[in-house]
């Protein structure tokens, strides 16, 4: 039987929270010891004070347990710690941990650029854990921190990282169409998003430039140099409570046949995950619909226990020889969030780094 190792969740009653907490709390290999929330909330149980969101209750275990500070304290007992903390409480609280010997895996979006911090999407790009050692020696901490994409980001590299391997790319276009659960229970407000679609999504198109040339980048002697290549993004919130939809537009370097090349290369996808069958690992991380009219959120976000991507409407486009285009779909509160994090720390764990 396999020793456990005790595991903690910072913002434990949020709507990522609360995706960490189905994850987790009869994982195989982990034990949730601490949960934490904010200040007018400790010492609550966590069934008495949450706003469960998803379908089922939360887990009756979970319910009995009480909301600890979010603080050095709060996570004292765990080894490895998953945040869901907002980005202005995870830039203060996360390297402190990190330096007092707790092994950080975190949704927040600060650190994700620094140059000695690995930004992990597990199918792609295992090998920038190797990044860990480096940001130990360099600011002398006992511990590390290890971050997952943004949630749109998360979706549309996993789609691109077969793409890149089989044919080359120039560029990326993507349009989304972002779920609101994406902003938080309170991120957007109702009058806002009823009835309606909003253009606009705060440093949503920066991250998505950034983070996709660096996931997808090439880990050098101590730093990923990132891919040489256009990506360009228009990101929207639209009345959809889960699952981001993005239109792509890739640029090959080198066209296959015909589109079942491309079908191909994205249905035979897998990673290390798979290889090593990670207990969060879907065994199909790319799945591809044939109708003509899917992927779409109601019926596809959940594929794979919420973990696969779903790609669907694959073509050539009608003004560039060489450029395909494709609807991804993802969750993106699992695949692109607290999912995510627990497939790294699983990667972790078999790869011997912790």
């Amino acid at each position: 039987m396999v020793e456990r190792i005790p595991v903690a969740v910072m913002g434990a009653t949020g709507l990522v929270g609360q995706r960490f907490i189905q994850l987790l709390h009869r994982h195989p290999w982990f034990e949730l010891v601490s949960i934490t929330a904010s200040e007018r909330r400790i010492g609550q149980k966590y069934g008495e004070t949450v706003r469960w969101m998803w379908s089922e209750e939360p887990p009756e275990e979970v319910q009995e347990m009480k909301l600890s500070p979010t603080n050095y304290e709060g996570v004292r007992d765990a080894e490895i710690v998953f945040s869901a903390l907002p980005s202005s409480v995870a830039r203060e609280l996360e390297p402190e941990l990190a330096k007092r010997g707790k092994i950080i895996v975190s949704n927040a979006s600060p650190f994700r650029m620094d140059d000695d911090v690995p930004l992990i999407n597990p199918e792609i790009n295992p090998d920038h854990l190797k990044l860990i050692p480096i940001q130990r020696e360099k600011r002398n901490w006992k511990g590390f921190i290890a971050k997952n994409p943004n949630c749109t980001t998360a979706i549309l590299t996993l789609s691109l990282k077969p793409l890149l391997d089989n044919f080359g790319i120039s560029n990326v276009r993507v349009a989304t169409m972002q779920a609101v659960s994406g902003a938080g229970y309170e991120g957007v407000v109702s009058m806002d998003i009823i009835d309606n679609i909003i253009p606009f999504i705060k440093e949503e198109e920066e991250k998505v430039h950034r983070e996709t040339k660096k996931i997808l980048g090439t880990l050098t002697s101590n730093r990923v140099e990132p891919l040489n290549i256009g990506v360009s993004a228009s990101c929207h919130r639209v009345p959809v409570l889960e699952g981001h939809l993005e239109a792509v537009f890739v640029e090959l370097k080198e066209k296959p046949e015909d589109v079942n090349g491309v079908v191909k290369a994205l249905s035979n996808f897998k990673g290390k995950p798979q290889e090593l069958k990670l207990p969060t690992a879907p065994e199909k991380p790319i799945v591809v619909r044939s109708e003509p009219d899917r992927p779409q959120p109601r019926f596809d976000r959940m594929t794979g226990g919420g973990m696969s991507v779903v790609v669907g409407r694959i073509r050539w486009s009608e003004i560039d020889q060489n450029e395909i285009k494709y609807m991804v779909l993802g969750s993106n509160t699992i695949r692109g969030a607290a999912g995510t994090a627990v497939l790294i720390a699983e990667l972790l764990r078999a790869e011997n780094m912790i």
